[in-house]
């Protein structure tokens, strides 16, 4: 099991990014919540990371902190949600506004996230009632938690808008509903575009 790694940022495309290792170049897909603590690309970081094993892929998920981690993780248990629903709801919501939905029975904001429908946003309020408290924290990364040192490679020019609804889409909205989060979002970088779009969805 790959529990963290440690190296330079090649290249960042929400959710996905390249981190070189030794030599050795890392695919990883992150929440957005760890994306917004990033460095640039060239630059260095450290991610807790969690290995999906599956018959056609192995994927590497990457996060800032260990209660991020862990509710990643926690969030795989639930019957019917893999990873996918679990890094979009790290997206869309934070660890805290998670926790608040589960407390307060809410459905409705959870399945504002794309892939949880009504039978999933039940589970999810049943089966993580009880691991909410055990998890604590914010979600929020800790100061140094993603870290950054100068480094030495170019970051791949890009177009932010593009960018960001690539990633919508990534994250498993659909093509229309992308475009609609990112109508009025017409400045700044890729994250804070992608943040913005998701305030608009949030619950």
């Amino acid at each position: 099991m790959i529990g963290s790694l440690e190296g330079l940022i090649v290249h960042k495309s929400p959710p996905h990014l390249l981190l070189e290792v030794g030599g050795v170049g890392y695919e990883v897909e992150a929440p957005m919540s760890t994306f917004y603590g990033l460095p640039a690309a060239g630059e260095r970081a450290r991610l807790l990371t969690h290995l999906v094993v599956r018959e056609d892929a192995h994927i590497l998920y990457g996060f800032a902190t260990a209660d991020e981690r862990a509710l990643f993780r926690a969030l795989l248990k639930v019957s019917g949600v893999g990873p996918k629903i679990a890094l979009a709801l790290l997206s869309g919501m934070s660890a805290t506004d998670f926790a608040r939905c589960v407390r307060e029975s809410n459905h409705t904001a959870l399945t504002r996230v794309p892939g949880v429908g009504r039978k999933i946003a039940e589970r999810l309020v049943i089966e993580m009632r009880d691991r909410i408290d055990p998890l604590g924290g914010s979600g929020a990364p800790p100061s140094g938690g993603v870290g950054g040192l100068a480094g030495t490679a170019a970051a791949l020019e890009a177009d932010p808008a593009s960018e960001a609804w690539n990633a919508l889409v990534a994250l498993g909205y659909k093509p229309a509903e992308a475009t609609k989060m990112l109508k009025g979002v017409e400045s700044g970088s890729t994250e804070e575009r992608i943040r913005r779009a998701l305030q608009s969805a949030a619950p």
